[in-house]
């Protein structure tokens, strides 16, 4: 069985005051929801993790639902919804909420 123990000299993430950055960008999970995207910007990704699954003796997210979310506040929540899919696996969800954010902020 592998060890999952990871040396933190090791880690090549960066750490801007509670966030970590991917791709310049916040990434942030709390619970079952994972946000990506700067709130300061029109959109941002939302990502809820639906369901888990065992891989490697670790719970690791399954079904992840992704929201494209327009962060205009004076929209009613169901207004702020631009675009939504269920995917398979984090990195399916990441790139496809990635790809959203980056066309829809590039318009």
């Amino acid at each position: 069985m592998a060890d999952w123990t990871v040396d933190k000299k090791e880690v090549k993430s960066t750490v801007d005051g509670d966030f970590i950055l991917y791709k310049n960008r916040p990434l942030v999970r709390e619970d079952n929801v994972i946000c990506y995207g700067n709130v300061s910007d029109p959109y941002i990704i939302q990502m809820i993790i639906m369901s888990e699954k065992e891989y490697k003796g670790r719970k690791v997210p399954d079904q992840i639902y992704v929201q494209l979310l327009s962060t205009d506040t004076s929209k009613p929540m169901s207004a702020r919804v631009v675009k939504d899919i269920m995917r398979s696996g984090l990195s399916d969800a990441l790139d496809m909420g990635i790809a959203w954010l980056e066309r829809y902020l590039a318009s």
